[in-house]
């Protein structure tokens, strides 16, 4: 009877296989993370009016720029769509003086490139989309240093320190971070594993130290809903910065470098 048996599950020992990546890997998925990242670049030099005409940009640029095609299905969201962490509609009109919030990425030799950023969609920030940006994009270099095997750091260590820098930095714009303000701005994880697929080793404890060879994704971001509870100024704002990152020794080995994130890079993209 299979219960006398000796069987035992094989996605435990599968994901202590695929974990930790060997260097062939980590280069596939550095040419991942190049391609992607200058297809975001270039998508940032141009003022887009649809959310279906700026992914099918993404869609080609990775495709010509070397990648087998699109890893996952991508959120292109304009506007108050940013405030829906998983919006894949991808099919409204792109509004001057708003934001657009793309996650999206290339998959090379099987490897994929996991990489969100948001920018303005006339390519100048205004004064709170300014503010908020800088916030969340303090906490994501601050979260992606962290990704060394010497920092002794689980994802969900990060994850504290992230939602610690975040609540700081909110407060200092005048937000009320009382009761579960934090789970509302921020309700999702700081980051999950990547490698052959965009949630790599689904299930796999977050709580594991990070080794060199470690791939994860650093994403932070902010989601202010449409209510009086919040500064009126920042409602309606969504910002998820994301880049994709092999942990190593004593660096992080960032993939993603190539999509600016900077905002005086973005906003030069224009001029």
């Amino acid at each position: 009877m299979l219960k006398d048996s000796k069987v035992k599950p094989l996605k435990p020992l599968m994901h202590q296989i695929r974990i930790v990546k060997s260097e062939a890997e980590i280069a596939n998925m550095r040419m991942a993370g190049k391609i992607s990242g200058r297809a975001f670049t270039n998508a940032m030099c141009w003022q887009w009016t649809k959310e279906k005409d700026l992914g099918a940009f993404l869609d080609y640029d990775f495709k010509i720029g070397g990648c087998e095609g699109t890893a996952y299905i991508p959120v292109v969201a304009g506007g108050q769509n940013s405030l829906s962490i998983h919006y894949v509609r991808n099919n409204d009109v792109l509004v001057d003086g708003q934001m657009v919030l793309v996650d999206a990425g290339g998959e090379y030799g099987g490897y994929i490139a996991d990489i969100t950023r948001t920018w303005p969609i006339n390519g100048k920030f205004t004064g709170p989309q300014r503010d908020l940006y800088e916030a969340v994009l303090r906490v994501q270099r601050s979260s992606v240093s962290l990704c060394r095997e010497s920092a002794n750091m689980t994802l969900d260590k990060i994850h504290q320190i992230t939602e610690h820098g975040l609540k700081d930095s909110l407060k200092e714009l005048g937000f009320d971070m009382s009761g579960n303000a934090l789970e509302t701005l921020f309700p999702h994880h700081v980051g999950h594993y990547i490698g052959l697929d965009v949630h790599d080793c689904p299930g796999h404890t977050r709580t594991m130290p990070l080794k060199a060879g470690h791939c994860v994704t650093v994403e932070p971001g902010i989601y202010v809903p449409d209510d009086e509870r919040w500064p009126a100024h920042f409602r309606g704002i969504g910002i998820r910065i994301e880049d994709s990152v092999c942990v190593q020794d004593d660096s992080p080995l960032i993939l993603t470098t190539e999509a600016v994130k900077e905002i005086v890079d973005i906003e030069a993209l224009r001029e």
